[in-house]
């Protein structure tokens, strides 16, 4: 136990100038769309409705996802308000506690040394310090698959018999693996740690495990949402997992399609400068050469445990990357569970320069590179981000409009304007709804339509067209426009006076509103 705990002290030490730096940038950069805006909406709804059961968007049940993420952003946002960065901190979190994990157990498993040269890898990466930050699941997924793995692996390496409490650990993460983004929460850990059993011929042991006491552990975690959803929501359960899960990955009519080779680029450029120490170490692997890590007076035990660390990692990387290729669409998010993976193969590759006098400065030039290069790169998203972004529109509206007044948007939907505006209320939606059954596919227009199968009095936000002409005779009406629809509603729109243009959005006033202009000059 006193192992444990002077392990994650240090990890946590190791940890903490990273996540400062992390959470720095969080608070830099806008709201991303549709991701970002979409998912801090329904943890912002959430704590405002206070209904914990069924995420939300818009008021209509959004069931792609399991509810890990809003519930930690809604109570985000009951502590620290509703800001971009208080919902980041969740994500932001999660990476934290993924490299502090790696870093405790990879330091129990192959020492001090090792460890910290992978946790000064992992927190200098594009992976930590950019995609530490992004607002949607993937940072939270790949948290605990990395974590299942880590324990699991532990657990097995640690001794003759698997270690209970570290496996019951990694049957933890494996339930918060399935409440953070569903079955691969499970399958990835799974098929990791089934390869590398087999890779490193420990059957027996699995039989070992503490399979009572962990899966009502799992069980106990995983289990109870799901069920309260699909009660009170029938048909949850086959539209989260048939739709979304198995769906998207043997269908091809889902957005971000992607050639086979697409995670090479992706560990590219999420691993960045580190890349070629993970080369190195595949040499060693290739050339079957000792983990150089081991101290000359290692025992046969300590050297066997350093092998078994590269082969998971190994294994670790190439399966769940191989998992992903195969589906039709593809996401860089998708590569992070195996940034741990990196790190710590880099970390071992690193090792070729023991005894080179000039490596302790090129350590510090690849930190400060890699830093540097996810403050060029969080500048850079953020200048692409605003191009896109309602936030003008949405200030606008918050000092001319109190936040439950009637707000209606056409041409598009403004996935980050209720967020930024602090919408009290939910929007209608005006689209020729009626004819758009069996036409679309992935995108907005089908999340908003999916979602009212489960709840049809939600549905009344979706407002046919042929409404707009009775608000415009209407006082107390506002419309959000997009610029790409002005032109085919140039006619319908002239009874409205126009109260700010955006670079995306425009904001519109029914005759006789009255403004609140509460924070106007």
């Amino acid at each position: 136990m006193n192992r444990v705990v002077s392990s994650l002290r240090v990890a946590a030490g190791l940890c903490l100038p990273w996540l400062a730096l992390l959470l720095v940038l969080a608070s830099l950069r806008p709201l991303a769309i549709p991701d970002e805006g979409r998912y801090a909406e329904v943890g912002r709804w959430m704590w405002l409705s206070g209904d914990w059961l069924a995420p939300r968007l818009d008021g209509i049940p959004f069931f792609h996802k399991p509810p890990w993420l809003y519930w930690l952003e809604a109570l985000s946002i009951g502590v620290f308000g509703a800001h971009a960065w208080s919902v980041r901190l969740v994500p932001a979190l999660h990476a934290a506690l993924t490299l502090v994990g790696m870093t405790a157990i990879t330091r129990l498993w192959a020492g001090d040394l090792l460890a910290r040269r992978a946790a000064w890898m992992l927190g200098s990466s594009l992976a930590f310090l950019v995609g530490g930050q992004y607002v949607n699941h993937d940072m939270l997924v790949a948290c605990w698959i990395s974590l299942a793995i880590l324990c699991f692996g532990w657990s097995f390496a640690s001794g003759e018999r698997p270690h209970a409490g570290w496996a019951r650990a990694g049957f933890v993460a494996c339930a918060l693996g399935i409440l953070s983004k569903g079955l691969i929460g499970l399958a990835l850990p799974g098929l990791v740690l089934l390869l590398w059993i087999a890779w490193t011929r420990q059957w027996a042991k699995i039989l070992k495990l503490p399979w009572i006491s962990g899966l009502a552990l799992f069980g106990l975690l995983a289990v109870p949402w799901f069920v309260l959803a699909e009660r009170a929501y029938p048909g949850m359960g086959s539209y989260l997992f048939g739709t979304h899960q198995f769906g998207r990955f043997t269908a091809t009519t889902f957005n971000n399609a992607r050639p086979w080779w697409f995670y090479g680029v992706a560990v590219l450029v999420l691993w960045s400068v580190w890349v070629p120490w993970t080369v190195v170490t595949l040499w060693q692997a290739w050339r079957g050469l000792p983990v150089l890590t081991a101290p000359k007076d290692a025992t046969e035990a300590h050297a066997t445990r350093l092998i078994h660390l590269r082969s998971l990692a190994w294994v670790w990387l190439l399966a769940i990357l191989g998992f992903f290729s195969i589906p039709n669409s593809k996401l860089l998010g998708y590569a992070l569970p195996v940034v741990p993976a990196l790190a710590i193969l880099s970390a071992m590759g690193w090792s070729v320069m023991r005894g080179w006098r000039g490596q302790r400065w090129l350590g510090r030039g690849l930190l400060v590179g890699g830093a540097g290069l996810a403050v060029v790169a969080n500048h850079q998203a953020g200048q692409f981000i605003d191009r896109f972004s309602s936030r003008d529109v949405a200030a606008a509206l918050a000092c001319r409009a109190a936040p439950d007044v009637n707000l209606s948007v056409l041409g598009g939907y403004p996935y980050d304007l209720p967020f930024l505006a602090q919408r009290q209320a939910a929007m209608d939606v005006l689209q020729d709804w009626a004819g758009l059954a069996g036409v679309i596919s992935d995108e907005w227009r089908t999340e908003l339509l999916d979602g009212t199968r489960f709840d049809a009095q939600a549905a009344h936000v979706l407002k046919p067209l042929t409404e707009l002409p009775a608000r415009a005779k209407q006082s107390g009406h506002w419309l959000v426009v997009a610029h790409t629809a002005l032109p085919l509603l140039s006619g319908e729109l002239q009874a409205f006076e126009r109260v700010f243009e955006g670079r995306n959005w425009s904001l519109y006033r029914s005759p006789g509103t009255p403004m609140v202009a509460s924070c106007l000059p």
